[in-house]
């Protein structure tokens, strides 16, 4: 049985990654930790579970030269969140929370300098978050410039080692806390989410974080 805070299914995963693709890219480096915050791509397995993401870095970026010496590394998403705040309450005596959905995965990272690998992968991300847009913007539009830029980059691919994933979103909370946080919430995609991980407290839940749940995704 599925712990209180644990996905419902591989489709919420996919939804906080296509809502929130900006994640931070953490690793060891030689003098400390690194980290960079970076538009990743997913890669998902035939039965819907998180295989891999995709990315890129500029190649003088320290992650780059720590990666190439310890491939380990770890991924992180913050997805929707808000401040559960007791003002809100008759009941003075709550202590405050924090309502969420995150996710982090380790990874192990290959780099990949081939020029064709490099311009395919942003081939895709342009694409991913051009999609559904008016005059939706394509890489060869750069033209000369596009190889200038890619020459300062560098492709690389992580493989999911393993994976944690936590829907902190009411499920905890007695009737009328959920239903306070509920009201200040009426309209986000944090309320969206809340009903979708408590059915029959709310109404359905339609998540609606750009880019769209349904953006294509990455290529196995």
């Amino acid at each position: 049985m599925p712990g209180l805070f644990d996905p419902r299914s591989p489709q919420d995963l996919a939804d906080l990654v296509a809502g929130h693709p900006l994640a931070w890219l953490c690793a060891d480096g030689p003098d400390g930790l690194l980290a960079a915050p970076l538009p990743l791509l997913p890669h998902w397995a035939s039965d819907g579970t998180l295989a891999g993401v995709e990315g890129h870095l500029p190649r003088t970026h320290a992650l780059v030269a720590a990666l190439r010496a310890d491939p380990r590394a770890l991924v992180l998403w913050m997805g929707v969140q808000g401040y559960v705040s007791p003002s809100w309450l008759d009941d003075r005596t709550q202590a405050p929370s924090w309502t969420y959905a995150a996710a982090q995965a380790r990874l192990q990272i290959a780099f990949d300098d081939d020029e064709g690998v490099l311009a395919a992968h942003l081939e895709r991300l342009s694409a991913v978050h051009e999609a559904g847009r008016p005059k939706a913007w394509q890489p060869a539009e750069m033209g000369e410039r596009f190889a200038q830029l890619a020459r300062r980059v560098i492709a690389f691919r992580g493989s999911v080692t393993a994976l944690q994933q936590r829907y902190k979103l009411g499920q905890d909370e007695r009737a009328e806390v959920f239903a306070a946080q509920l009201a200040r919430r009426d309209g986000t995609s944090l309320a969206d989410w809340m009903r979708r991980f408590n059915p029959g407290r709310g109404p359905a839940a339609t998540i609606n974080d750009p880019p769209a749940a349904d953006a294509p995704r990455a290529a196995p």
